[in-house]
C-alpha cells in the first residue's frame, strides 16, 4: 500500500513522490525510541529519587547515573525526535497522528528542559527559618525519632520526619551558627 505526496519545485512544476508505508513505520519506530529515551532520562531518576520513599542502593545508583547523562542525552534524543517529527508531520494527514506527534514533542521538550535543571533542590530545599516549641506543646508521636543538639546549656530537637524531607537546616544554638543535616 502506498500513498503519494505532492511536492512543489519550480512554479507550475509539480512532482509526485511515492512514500511507501513500510518506510513510515521505521520513522515512527525511531521517533518513538528517541522520545522514550528523552522522556525516560528525566522521569526515571525523578521517580526513583522521591522524598519519604525507600531508595534501594542499586536503583539509586541507576538514577544518579541516568541523571548525570541526562542533560546531553536528552538534548541529542530531543533533536533527533524533533527532526523526525517534522518529517512525520508532513506525511500524516489525520488529526490524531498530528496530535500524537505534538504531545510527544511537548513531553520531550519538557524532559530535556527539566534534565538541565536541579529539580531535586526543589524537592529537598533547606529550611530557612525555624520555629521551636516547648516539648509539652509538641504534637510529635511518642515513637517519632529526633536528632538532638545540646550546646552550652541550650538544647534543640529536630524531628527526623521533617529532616528527611529538607535534609538541611541552618540554626543558631547558644549563639553559635550550626548546620543540621540528615
Amino acid at each position: 500500500m502506498t500513498t503519494s505526496l505532492e511536492l512543489q519545485g519550480q512554479p507550475g512544476d509539480r512532482q509526485q513522490r511515492r512514500v511507501d508505508t513500510w518506510d513510515r513505520p521505521w520513522l515512527w519506530l525511531t521517533f518513538s525510541l528517541a522520545a522514550i529515551v528523552a522522556i525516560g532520562l528525566f522521569f526515571i531518576p525523578a521517580f526513583i529519587i522521591r522524598p519519604f520513599r525507600y531508595q534501594a542502593p542499586r536503583a539509586l545508583f541507576v538514577a544518579m547515573a541516568l541523571r548525570q547523562r541526562a542533560p546531553l542525552d536528552t538534548l541529542v534524543a530531543g533533536l533527533l525526535c524533533l527532526a523526525l517529527a517534522l518529517v512525520l508531520w508532513r506525511t500524516v494527514n489525520t488529526v490524531l497522528h498530528k496530535s500524537l506527534i505534538a504531545v510527544v514533542i511537548i513531553l520531550v521538550v519538557f524532559s530535556a528542559t527539566m534534565s538541565h535543571l536541579n529539580y531535586f533542590e526543589w524537592m529537598f530545599h533547606p529550611i530557612d527559618s525555624t520555629r521551636f516549641i516547648s516539648p509539652s506543646e509538641s504534637k510529635l508521636d511518642a515513637k517519632e525519632m529526633i536528632m538532638a543538639v545540646r550546646f552550652a546549656g541550650d538544647a534543640r530537637a529536630y524531628p527526623i520526619s521533617q529532616m528527611a524531607y529538607h535534609h538541611v537546616l541552618n540554626d543558631i544554638v547558644a549563639g553559635t551558627p550550626i548546620v543540621i543535616t540528615y
